[in-house]
């Protein structure tokens, strides 16, 4: 049996994998044990039929009444037919980049999950049912459109999520996070304001420069170089305002080995030099 690279077969253009992505699956005979390999983490919402998925070490089985929130990983899915015939479940596909964004916007701590599991089942309840509603609305839109407005309802449902399960699900959404990519921006977060070039970064990260610029534009959606430099004159500028301090007191803290290139960068960034503020 081939196995099925999802969400790759669903997407027109598969090089462009988006990070969020919504696909109605709809089928009229039964699937049993179908090898997957699934790419992104994915939100099940079964609306008819019957689902069972095989793991590792487990399996789980799901009827109308329940979704499945599933790891990405190689399972065995099996897809049964409801009385009338009929299967159809909404899928919403997210990347671990995607899902870092909400959790840091959401001020939720990296934290270690020893007792990780591959899904997490969701209660098809009334606020779910009027949510997945909401989506079928989104099929005629234009793609700016419909991107943006998914941004949101993903955040919606992950606050949603939140509040009727607690601490639980912040535990589960934590363990979907691999543990390089959890790594790799300790590592970043950790030398935002270091005097340490991208080099000795990538280095700091166990990567090539070449490797490390193309992960940190895959993770962050900008380039390095433009990123620490904004994070770092920013924070300065901070530093400034509050008056207590010189940019001789601050300009190694943020990264520069001297005055005057801390100068220079500020005042192109900013406008003004340091000395006005």
């Amino acid at each position: 049996m081939a196995i099925e690279n999802i969400p790759e077969i669903y997407i027109k253009k598969p090089e462009k994998t988006p990070d969020l992505f919504v696909y109605d699956f709809k089928m009229n005979t039964n699937i049993v044990r179908s090898k997957v390999n699934l790419s992104m983490n994915m939100f099940s919402f079964l609306q008819v039929g019957k689902k069972q998925v095989h793991f590792a070490d487990t399996s789980v089985a799901v009827n109308a009444k329940q979704s499945l929130l599933l790891k990405k990983g190689r399972w065995l899915w099996t897809e049964l037919l409801d009385a009338d015939t009929r299967y159809y479940c909404k899928l919403l596909f997210f990347s671990e980049h995607k899902l870092i964004e909400f959790l840091d916007k959401n001020r939720t701590d990296w934290k270690p999950n020893k007792a990780e599991k591959s899904y997490f089942i969701i209660e098809n309840d009334p606020y779910i049912i009027s949510y997945l509603n909401s989506l079928n609305n989104l099929k005629n839109s234009s793609t700016d459109f419909i991107n943006d407005l998914l941004a949101v309802k993903f955040e919606e449902l992950m606050l949603y999520l939140i509040h009727k399960y607690g601490y639980k699900f912040q535990l589960y959404l934590h363990s979907l996070i691999s543990k390089e990519a959890s790594q790799f921006r300790k590592v970043i977060e950790n030398n935002v304001y270091s005097n340490l070039n991208l080099d000795e970064i990538a280095f700091l990260c166990n990567m090539s420069l070449s490797t490390f610029k193309r992960n940190f534009k895959t993770e962050y959606k900008i380039s390095p170089g433009k990123w620490f430099r904004d994070q770092r004159l920013q924070h300065a500028k901070d530093l400034l305002e509050r008056g207590t301090l010189r940019s001789s007191d601050i300009y190694l803290e943020v990264g520069y080995n001297n005055l005057s290139n801390f100068s220079t960068a500020f005042k192109n960034k900013f406008g003004i030099s340091p000395k006005e503020i």
